[in-house]
C-alpha cells in the first residue's frame, strides 16, 4: 500500500515538482523512465534499494538523469521507506546539483557523493518533522537556494527544451535548431552537455511518456499510436519495450505509472496544483497532515 502526499503550493522554482511517498513492502517495482531528473531524498527507518542492470545497488537519497530506468534497467524495493521525491526538468538540474545531467551519465549517484554533508542534514531534517508540507518546505527551500547560486543553461537550449516538452515530444530537431539560429550538430552538443541527453533523444522520451500515461488511463494502443506521433501501434509497441523492457499493455498496469495522477496530479501544466494525500487505489482524502 503506497500512501502518497503532494504540496499545497507550487515550487519557489519553476520546473520543480514534489511528492512524498510512505510505502509498507516495496518489492520489485519496475522504474518507468521519465523526462526529468529524479532526486529522491529519503529520511524513515526503512531504506529504499535501487537495483540495476550492472548489479550495483544504490541504497537511500539518490540522483539519477532522464530517462532512469530504460530498457526495464532498475527496480525500487524496500520496507517501510519514507522519502519525498523531486522532479527536476533537465533545464534546472544542473543549477540544483552543481554538475550537469550529463555528468551522471545515465547512472544513479549516492546524493551524498554529489553534496557530501548536505546530503546528511537535509535527511535530518526531514525526519525531524511530521508533517509532510513542513518537509515539502524545507526540501524546496534548499532547492532554491541551490537554484540561485548555480549556473543557468543557454537560453538557446532552455528553448528547445520548451518546445520539446510542450509540443509532447512532436518537435522536429532540424526545426529547433532553425528557431534558435543555431546549426544542429551545435544545438545537439550544447544540449547534450548542459541537459544529459541530445535533442532526438528527448523528443522521444517526452513523447513516450505522454503515451504511456494514455495507456495506463485506459486508452486503447492504436488510438494512442495514432495521436501522439507513432507511425502505428507496432512503433509505439518498439518504443515502449525499448524503454521499459515490457509490452504495451504490461505499462498500462505498472504501479509506478498508476500513482502519478495522486502524487502529480496536474503534471505540471499549472501553477497551483491542489494539495493532496492518497493511495495507490486513486482514492483521496482531505490535505495531509
Amino acid at each position: 500500500m503506497w500512501d502518497v502526499a503532494c504540496p499545497q503550493r507550487p515550487s519557489r522554482v519553476a520546473g520543480v515538482t514534489m511528492a512524498g511517498f510512505r510505502v509498507r513492502d516495496l518489492e520489485a517495482l519496475r522504474i518507468v523512465p521519465h523526462p526529468a531528473v529524479t532526486l529522491l531524498l529519503e529520511f524513515g527507518a526503512g531504506s529504499p534499494v535501487l537495483d540495476c542492470a550492472d548489479g550495483r545497488q544504490e541504497r537511500g537519497s539518490i540522483v539519477a538523469g532522464p530517462g532512469l530506468g530504460s530498457a526495464g534497467a532498475v527496480r525500487a524495493r524496500g520496507e517501510n521507506v519514507e522519502c519525498l521525491q523531486v522532479r527536476l526538468s533537465p533545464v534546472i538540474a544542473r543549477a540544483v546539483l552543481g554538475v550537469s545531467p550529463a555528468d551522471l551519465d545515465g547512472a544513479v549517484v549516492s546524493l551524498g557523493d554529489l553534496w557530501g554533508r548536505e546530503a546528511s542534514r537535509i535527511r535530518e531534517q526531514l525526519g525531524d518533522v511530521s508533517s509532510w508540507q513542513d518537509r515539502f518546505v524545507l526540501a524546496d527551500a534548499l532547492l532554491a537556494r541551490r537554484h540561485e547560486a548555480g549556473p543557468p543553461v543557454d537560453p538557446e537550449v532552455a528553448w528547445a527544451w520548451h518546445r520539446i516538452a510542450v509540443s509532447r515530444g512532436l518537435a522536429r530537431v532540424d526545426e529547433l535548431a532553425a528557431e534558435v539560429g543555431w546549426s544542429r550538430k551545435r544545438l545537439w552538443s550544447r544540449f547534450r552537455s548542459q541537459l544529459g541527453l541530445p535533442p532526438k533523444r528527448a523528443v522521444k522520451l517526452v513523447r513516450f511518456d505522454h503515451a504511456a500515461h494514455r495507456l495506463v488511463a485506459g486508452e486503447g494502443a492504436a488510438q494512442v499510436a495514432a495521436d501522439t506521433g507513432y507511425a502505428d501501434q507496432s512503433h509505439l509497441h518498439r518504443d515502449v519495450m525499448a524503454f521499459t523492457g515490457a509490452t504495451p499493455a504490461t505499462v498500462a498496469g505498472e504501479p509506478f505509472l498508476a500513482v502519478d495522477d495522486i502524487a502529480w496530479p496536474t503534471r505540471g501544466t499549472t501553477a497551483n496544483p491542489p494539495a493532496c494525500v492518497g493511495r495507490l487505489a486513486l482514492t483521496r482524502t482531505g490535505p495531509p497532515s
